[in-house]
């Protein structure tokens, strides 16, 4: 058994021969055949030991610490706080601390949140990952989310709609429109694969936002045509659901803004201010019904104390569940 945990070790053992190789395999690939495997020619390393650590480095780290088996880079500053503050963001780890705690009782906290740490850094260099490949690309016929479904944009110069101006229509609408204009399709159109014969389209977009840009537009025309649109939208459907919630939750809204804050959905003010962010218009319609009754919650409980979010399952039983999707399901980034 010893000499075959010997062999298996001795697969990491990379340092280059002196000597030809066998068979045409490079020396270093092949199992030492000269010798006693009781005495190699090196102490085998363990193979945690043969392995870079991971690296998570703040852009901004001032300090350095190893976690588990990983080197961990991170923002540091003293806060007017009471207790050591850990964040892990798109950056990596920002630590705050109040100026009273030494530098080694943090780095013992951090060592005992070691575990939860490093998991976080992971999940974030992996939602950041998936955020990367899910950048829009901005052309004729993109597809986007729309509450929750598929919107394609469809560039059209054509003399029905002014220059720069959006025109929503559901599918169906988009097909009996194509019908007029079929020889001027490919059997692969816009809206859909074309199905044998006439019969109709195989939908794969619920919805078509026709845009007055010609098919010439730049990347960026494209989607400042598409973002007026969406914010015109947003704004209206967000009135819509707080004059739908308020009532119920006995609070009065006084003023509505749009936000395009990278780490906020929405906030409120005690003056009856409500902001919310315009891309929320990208989630099904039971995610932003939880955002709007959290804000307008804010009205009646400040804070986020348990008062605060009896408040809020008092107009929504299953707000949890509402607030994981939000969580949970990135939008791509916009730009």
């Amino acid at each position: 058994m010893g000499q075959f945990i010997q062999r298996v070790l001795d697969l990491f053992d990379v340092t280059p021969s002196t000597g030809a190789s066998q068979g045409g395999l490079p020396s270093e690939l092949l199992l030492k055949s000269s010798g006693p495997l009781s005495n190699p020619e090196r102490p085998a390393r363990l193979l945690s030991q043969s392995l870079s650590p991971a690296q998570f480095a703040h852009p901004r780290a001032s300090r350095r610490i190893a976690l588990s088996t990983c080197d961990v880079a991170y923002a540091f500053r003293r806060a007017k706080r009471r207790t050591i503050g850990m964040v892990i963001g798109p950056d990596g780890l920002e630590v705050s601390a109040p100026r009273w705690v030494t530098v080694g009782e943090i780095e013992s906290t951090l060592h005992e949140k070691a575990d939860w740490i490093v998991r976080k850094l992971v999940e974030m260099q992996e939602h950041q990952r998936r955020l990367g490949e899910a950048r829009i690309q901005w052309c004729d016929g993109v597809v986007l989310r729309y509450l929750g479904e598929s919107l394609q944009v469809v560039l059209d110069s054509s003399a029905t709609l002014k220059k720069n101006s959006a025109q929503l229509e559901t599918l169906s609408d988009a097909v009996h429109a194509l019908g007029a204009a079929q020889s001027n399709l490919d059997r692969e159109g816009k809206y859909g694969r074309q199905l044998d014969g006439n019969e109709g389209f195989e939908a794969k977009t619920l919805y078509v936002l026709r845009i007055g840009l010609p098919t010439s537009a730049s990347p960026e025309q494209i989607r400042d045509a598409t973002q007026a649109w969406l914010m015109r939208r947003a704004k209206e459907l967000f009135a819509e659901r707080l004059d739908h919630f308020a009532p119920r939750l006995g609070v009065a809204w006084k003023r509505l803004s749009l936000s395009s804050a990278s780490t906020r959905w929405g906030t409120a003010s005690a003056d009856g201010a409500i902001r919310l962010n315009w891309r929320l218009i990208h989630h099904k319609l039971d995610v932003i019904d939880y955002v709007v009754a959290h804000e307008l919650s804010h009205l009646k409980v400040m804070d986020h104390s348990p008062q605060f979010w009896d408040t809020v399952k008092s107009v929504m039983p299953d707000y949890p569940e509402r607030r994981r999707v939000l969580r949970d399901e990135p939008l791509a980034p916009w730009g």
